[in-house]
């Protein structure tokens, strides 16, 4: 009895765990069938909506290398579900914590937003890096232009309103082409970055460079047409000048002064710009030759014959020059030069001692006694005013001529060369003699010079000599 109880409960455990597994297969069957027919589902959904469905993965969990767009797709996915955790995620389950497979199902069937592509924010980034890199690139091609150049091109454009004449009479910091210099002032205008930081260059200009190159602004049509009517002989001074600048403010540059307007008038009048005076024609005479004068020329007369006396007296010659030189070069340290170099900060051109100067391109003569001899200075001649310091003399006699001084304070100038010299456009001839007054252009052999007188010092003269006279 004991046994048949116990075989029918052994038959009954095993029909119970038959029907447990059989349970269990059944269940394991209807959920991979239900699995299937909710991916058919997402994938008829994903085709109706034109959506790229996502990479179907085990639920296993199995540690595999990624590959990049597999990295980036799940640095993505991270960023999103950390962006749904703070208002979806259980505030119990922590951000940080690996999703079971069962959650990673759940995120695999719901629909999901499409997510954002990556390059997105790349050229953001790379317009940033463009941007901030842009000054760079012109800083380094404003190259040889500098403020101060920037500076004088606009000044010299507004007083001028021609390129072509800046490029000729402006000295830049360095050599530029017309090309160069119309290209940078286009720039100037039109194109706002270059621009920009130009002008923040020339802001930081100190106020005393600024002054320098407002002060060498070239003159413009306006302003040489009011100086050209100052005349030639009129003798203007300082007065003058500063007078013409209170009349006619707006036609002058602000930085002009009644200085400046002196020197610009004294190159106008050495030029012939002024409106009183006349271009003079060549003389004609019998020192100028033309073409058909070439017959009358003897060509037996034109053969170089050789003088050996003349040959010798020239050696000795050079011989005692030397001499004389080296002697001269010894003593140098002695005597005192009366020629100084005009430079931009020259010294005044008048002292207690000196009458009058004789001022060229290159060097100036002070006179200092009442007669003064000018020519070529040799070695057997010496005069007081050497010509050949400022330029070629060699058309230059070697007693040219002589400057004196009267007891009525006037100076003449008389010619005892073979060339004329002109006195303000007027040819003075050999044995000839011309007053010289203040600001007189003295020109000898295509060499040009200024003759300036100490006003004050004749003044002083003048008295004296009316106090002697009634005597």
């Amino acid at each position: 009895m004991t046994r048949g109880t116990g075989r029918t409960a052994q038959r009954g455990r095993s029909s119970q765990g038959l029907l447990d597994s059989s349970l269990m297969a059944s269940g394991t069957a209807s959920r991979s069938e239900d699995e299937e027919s909710l991916a058919g589902q997402k994938r008829a959904s994903s085709q109706a909506l034109g959506t790229i469905p996502k990479r179907r993965s085990s639920s296993r969990f199995i540690k595999r290398k990624k590959f990049d767009d597999e990295l980036v797709e799940s640095s993505l996915a991270k960023s999103s579900t950390r962006a749904k955790g703070a208002s979806g995620v259980e505030p119990g389950r922590c951000s940080g914590s690996e999703p079971s497979s069962s959650e990673k199902k759940k995120v695999s069937k719901t629909p999901s937003t499409p997510v954002p592509p990556s390059p997105a924010p790349a050229p953001g980034l790379t317009k940033r890096v463009k941007k901030s890199k842009q000054p760079l690139q012109v800083t380094k091609d404003l190259g040889r232009w500098k403020p101060a150049d920037d500076l004088l091109l606009i000044n010299a454009v507004l007083q001028t309103n021609d390129l072509t004449s800046v490029h000729l009479g402006v000295k830049f910091s360095c050599r530029f082409t017309l090309r160069e210099v119309q290209e940078r002032w286009y720039a100037l205008l039109y194109d706002p970055v270059i621009s920009k930081l130009a002008c923040q260059a020339m802001r930081q200009l100190h106020p005393e460079a600024i002054a320098a190159i407002q002060s060498k602004a070239l003159f413009s049509k306006a302003e040489e047409q009011l100086l050209s009517k100052v005349g030639s002989t009129s003798q203007p001074t300082l007065e003058t000048f500063q007078d013409l600048l209170h009349r006619h403010p707006d036609a002058f540059y602000l930085a002009r002064t009644a200085k400046a307007l002196q020197a610009h008038w004294q190159l106008m009048k050495q030029y012939y710009l002024l409106e009183d005076q006349t271009v003079q024609p060549l003389p004609k005479g019998d020192q100028v030759l033309n073409f058909s004068d070439e017959d009358l020329i003897d060509d037996s007369k034109l053969k170089d014959m050789r003088d050996e006396v003349l040959e010798h007296e020239l050696t000795v010659a050079d011989r005692r020059q030397k001499r004389e030189i080296r002697q001269l070069e010894q003593e140098l340290h002695k005597w005192q030069v009366l020629v100084d170099s005009i430079t931009g900060m020259s010294s005044p051109d008048f002292d207690n001692q000196t009458l009058a100067v004789l001022r060229g391109r290159m060097v100036r003569y002070l006179m200092r006694s009442r007669e003064i001899t000018l020519g070529r200075a040799t070695k057997d001649n010496q005069i007081d005013v050497d010509l050949s310091l400022e330029g070629p003399a060699w058309k230059i006699s070697r007693k040219q001529g002589v400057i004196k001084l009267k007891n009525n304070g006037d100076f003449f100038i008389a010619n005892e060369g073979r060339r004329p010299i002109y006195i303000d456009g007027r040819p003075v001839l050999c044995g000839s003699k011309w007053r010289l007054s203040n600001n007189s252009v003295v020109e000898i052999a295509s060499l040009r010079f200024v003759f300036l007188i100490n006003q004050d010092l004749i003044a002083l003269i003048r008295a004296e000599a009316a106090k002697i006279t009634p005597q």
